[in-house]
């Protein structure tokens, strides 16, 4: 099993920076892949960012160029630098952890303001 918690989230104006952080505990030495979901109100979850053991990353199109997805393996840590924000940025954000299942984080609320 995998226990993953969130950070990083809150209230930011139009054009603003957060990151979000994502700390993993249980057997961590299973994930592989590690991410980041999103859902607005009233949307489905949508698929941000991933990336692997060996740092290989992707982005979705919506937030490529703006978005940095990063792993720290030795604090087992994802972390997901968000600039340039924009209100349709707004939702809640979850981790995930791939193992042999899907394991999810309990979210954090991003807000940006017009």
């Amino acid at each position: 099993q995998v226990q993953l918690v969130e950070s990083g989230g809150g209230l930011v104006q139009a054009g603003g920076s957060l990151r979000l952080s994502c700390a993993a505990s249980g057997s961590i030495f299973s994930i592989n892949t590690m991410g980041w979901y999103r859902q607005a109100p009233g949307k489905q979850r949508e698929w941000v960012a991933g990336i692997t053991r060996d740092a290989t990353t992707l982005y979705a199109d919506s937030v490529k160029g703006r978005f940095t997805i990063s792993r720290d393996n030795a604090k087992n840590t994802v972390y997901l630098q968000m600039s340039s924000l924009k209100p349709e940025d707004t939702a809640v954000y979850y981790c995930y952890a791939i193992l042999a299942t899907t394991h999810w984080g309990q979210g954090t609320q991003v807000t940006v303001s017009s």
